[in-house]
């Protein structure tokens, strides 16, 4: 039983060495998608740019160095910490940050009542677990709603741009055109389309205000859009083309992406099968013959050895995980 602290707290190092390498691997991998969709224009533009006209390959001249430029900044906020008020605004809560922690304090009350009363675990494992529900459940909710939000945006952003379209080729101005998203959709959508519009109706340069919006939606396709935003207000030229070629790259990816969910699906239920089977054999064991678990569920050695196989089993999730969760 010596042993036992020291052999949790290397299972503990592992386990969060791992995560933050598969952070760090994923934060590069989206940066060498940004750099891949900047080099695939700049292609298309050389190929093409004989036969368009000057001002539309200046255009995207331009439009190119923005990206750039906006996949860089893009890859510096990744790397710095995002504050608790980004991720709130990100996952759409309008609230101050002192409700946040209210929230996960009474969170935290609560899983020390359960644990400590009710389910009368050990010291070791009640302090982990309101660690737990303090620090970590509360940010991996707004994680989960931050990303639910903004896939419901890009969901709906290309039909979106495609009405702008319209509206532009039609002769109306792109705050218009903005203004006319906002009243026609839902959702997201329409929340920071009305921002936009709402914060150039108060002086504030479109681009700027699309550039705000990318940052409580930190996609690739919202910065490209606010980019060309920034352009269009400083060149005055045409964003039928460069709103049409959006749409079209968004509604590529869509495809591309659900092809991928449907040739790995088989891998992704047996990950989850494999990561489910020792909990279910574990119940089933219990509902047949609950004195034969009682050890290993009542007694400090087996919760030892429940943190552990908890741990290591979590680290195999994450590998798997990793795995066979393919970005587009």
């Amino acid at each position: 039983m010596v042993f036992l602290p020291a052999l949790l707290a290397m299972l503990l190092v592992l386990l969060i060495g791992g995560a933050v390498a598969m952070k760090i691997s994923k934060k590069q991998q989206a940066r060498n998608r940004t750099l891949a969709i900047i080099t695939r224009d700049k292609q298309a533009t050389g190929e093409k740019g004989e036969s368009k006209d000057k001002q539309l390959a200046k255009q995207r001249d331009a439009l190119e160095k923005r990206l750039k430029e906006a996949s860089k900044q893009e890859a510096a906020q990744k790397q710095d910490k995002v504050s608790i008020k980004e991720k709130m605004q990100q996952a759409g809560i309008e609230a101050p940050v002192s409700r946040f922690w209210m929230g996960s304090a009474g969170f935290a009350v609560f899983t020390f009542i359960l644990t400590k009363f009710a389910l009368q675990l050990g010291g070791l494992s009640v302090v982990l677990l309101t660690f737990t529900a303090f620090f970590g459940v509360p940010r991996l909710f707004l994680n989960i709603k931050a990303s639910r939000r903004q896939k419901k945006f890009l969901e709906e952003l290309p039909d979106a741009l495609d009405a702008c379209v319209r509206l532009l080729q039609a002769g109306m101005p792109m705050t218009e055109a903005i203004s006319m998203v906002s009243r026609e959709y839902t959702g997201p959508l329409r929340e920071e389309m009305q921002r936009i519009y709402d914060n150039q109706k108060i002086g504030v340069p479109l681009g700027q205000a699309a550039y705000e919006t990318a940052k409580r939606i930190p996609l690739t396709e919202v910065h490209m859009f606010a980019t060309a935003l920034q352009i269009q207000s400083e060149t005055g030229s045409s964003l039928s083309e460069v709103l049409t070629n959006l749409s079209g790259v968004i509604r590529s990816r869509f495809r591309l992406k659900r092809k991928i969910q449907a040739l790995s699906q088989e891998a992704k239920s047996s990950a989850a099968i494999i990561g489910a089977l020792p909990i279910l054999v574990t119940f089933g064991l219990w509902c047949v013959n609950p004195k034969y678990m009682e050890p290993l569920l009542f007694t400090a050695k087996g919760h030892v050895y429940l943190w552990g196989c908890g741990i290591w089993m979590s680290l195999g999730i994450l590998v798997m995980r990793q795995m066979i969760n393919f970005k587009i």
